[in-house]
């Protein structure tokens, strides 16, 4: 039986970092097109890989960032400030050394079961501070079954939610009371509540826009948010759908670590996280996955959602 506590005591950690790094170091370098990262990206991953090394040495992780992406992209006071705010975050001392054997720690490793780790979902967000997650979620045999995400700016005071043997929690950053959460049951549209990515680039707006016709759904219902806080909102019952259609004949490569974590939330939660055609996520394949769209619901309109998917891929 698979304990997420250190995984949990990491990203708590990881949220205080990126906080700090929000309040008092804000910038980003760009690792490509449209792709920006932060020291906090770096800082993040650091602490949760280094507590998945110590606690499950055997597992495999699939991360965001590389260790040598670190030392080319941050310049050499920006690694040392990485340093020293680890330091303060884990009271261990730190050095560049560690840093990159800690993001590079399970990097291709062929393990039944392995770690899919986004250290910032949403770094746009992040930078802009709006929402932003922080993601690690487990997989085993390509299927996701654990997860642990934080949302800094979901409600009053943030959140963790973690999935675990068919369960999802949530608790407040704030300390209150863990809950246990579960999708809603709502079918009705115009009850349904849609969430959306900000970001135009992760999906066909037309064919969203039609789906939303065809399920007569108003914009009104539809909210806009940045990262992996949107599977979370599924899985906690705010929210009955969340789509990504790929625009026209145009392939888009999902990163898995962008939706291993979050599929684990909703699915533990009692919902549905599939292909457009219906087939589940496929995480064995590594860093990108194989299937071209995503429909998440809270499983009672996910047959309704797909026939709609299904028409607006041949209409627009």
């Amino acid at each position: 039986m698979t304990d997420l506590t250190p995984t949990f005591t990491a990203i708590r950690q990881a949220v205080s970092l990126c906080e700090t790094i929000q309040r008092n170091h804000l910038s980003s370098s760009d690792k490509g097109a449209n792709d920006p990262v932060t020291i906090a990206d770096y800082g993040a991953q650091a602490i949760i890989c280094r507590a998945i090394s110590q606690a499950y040495p055997a597992d495999g992780v699939v991360a965001e960032e590389q260790g040598e992406q670190f030392l080319t992209l941050v310049p050499e006071p920006l690694r040392e400030k990485v340093c020293q705010l680890l330091s303060d975050t884990l009271g261990v001392p730190v050095t560049q050394s560690d840093v990159v054997r800690w993001l590079d720690f399970g990097r291709g490793h062929e393990t039944w079961r392995r770690w899919l780790i986004d250290p910032i979902d949403g770094t746009k967000g992040f930078l802009a501070r709006r929402h932003y997650a922080i993601a690690a979620g487990l997989v085993q045999d390509g299927q996701p079954i654990g997860a642990v995400v934080a949302t800094p700016g979901y409600g009053d005071h943030g959140a963790v939610f973690w999935a675990l043997d068919g369960k999802t929690t949530q608790q407040g950053l704030n300390g209150e009371a863990p809950v246990q959460v579960q999708v809603s049951s709502r079918m009705d549209s115009d009850s349904l509540r849609v969430v959306q990515s900000v970001e135009k680039a992760h999906g066909g707006g037309e064919r969203m826009a039609r789906v939303l016709n065809l399920l007569d759904i108003d914009a009104n219902q539809v909210t806009y948010l940045d990262s992996m806080e949107k599977y979370a909102l599924v899985a906690a019952g705010e929210a009955d759908m969340y789509l990504r259609l790929p625009k026209g004949d145009s392939v888009y490569q999902h990163k898995a670590w962008d939706h291993a974590a979050g599929a684990a939330l909703v699915l533990a939660a009692g919902g549905k996280v599939t292909d457009m055609d219906g087939s589940p996520l496929d995480f064995s394949a590594g860093a990108i996955l194989p299937n071209k769209g995503m429909v998440v619901t809270n499983g009672a309109v996910h047959d309704r959602v797909l026939a709609a998917v299904q028409q607006a891929i041949q209409d627009v």
